[in-house]
């Protein structure tokens, strides 16, 4: 049963990642793309804008599917935890902890759940072990 616990996790964040990834990298899901999202981040005076939304659109997108398929998970888990991180010191952080204020609570919740799961191994349902 807990690898199917894992299998689940993995699934559900890392191709949730994978799409955030894929609405900054190539617009699809209704993301902006990578000009979108450099226009945005340049909003929040975030420099080099283009290069950070390359950076975070890929570590979004390989880290999502590195996750969800088990393969080099702390690679992928640093990969997810880093982008969450900028997102709690560049936007969540200000606005304190709960969700409902737009806070890092979220942000937070799934960088434990990556770190948990590198820790405790992806799981007998993955591709490397």
């Amino acid at each position: 049963m807990v690898a199917w616990g894992l299998l689940i996790i993995r699934l559900v964040i890392g191709l949730t990642f994978a799409g955030h990834g894929a609405q900054k990298l190539f617009g699809w899901f209704g993301g902006g793309g990578l000009k979108g999202t450099a226009g945005w981040l340049a909003s929040m005076n975030l420099k080099p804008a283009f290069l950070l939304a390359l950076v975070t659109g890929i570590f979004e997108f390989a880290g999502g599917l590195l996750f969800a398929a088990g393969i080099w998970t702390p690679l992928a888990a640093i990969m997810i935890a880093v982008t969450m991180i900028g997102a709690i010191v560049t936007v969540h952080g200000k606005n304190g902890f709960w969700a409902t204020s737009n806070g890092f609570e979220y942000n937070l919740i799934l960088i434990a759940a990556v770190v948990g799961v590198t820790l405790t191994g992806p799981g007998a349902y993955s591709l490397f072990q």
